[in-house]
């Protein structure tokens, strides 16, 4: 399901395909079937690990986005394809809030 314009990946929104990258837009017929399935395997690749923090490092110029404390938790991991940028995830060393920053 490609854009025959500009041949970027259509997205379905609703009943049409839509072209992100030109606007293009057709409905989608009755043969096209967007099926999207994840395995507990997937989940469980996404989800940050903070075993032991004594010995994980703290970056302090971090601020909690849930309770407003300065210093989090951090490590690196490689959650998309080899070629992209690592993912940092933080856990604050107050509150325990995880979140994640795309490089």
């Amino acid at each position: 399901m490609f854009c025959p314009s500009c041949k970027s990946l259509l997205r379905p929104v609703e009943d049409k395909l839509i072209c992100p990258r030109c606007g293009f837009e057709r409905p989608i017929d009755g043969s096209e079937q967007a099926k999207g399935e994840t395995t507990l395997e997937d989940d469980l690749r996404e989800v940050p690990v903070f075993e032991d923090l004594d010995t994980m490092p703290i970056d302090e110029t971090v601020i909690c986005s849930k309770c407003g404390n300065i210093g989090a938790y951090w490590h690196l991991r490689q959650t998309r394809s080899a070629d992209e940028a690592t993912t940092r995830f933080y856990r604050c060393t107050k509150c325990k809030h995880t979140w994640r920053e795309y490089a």
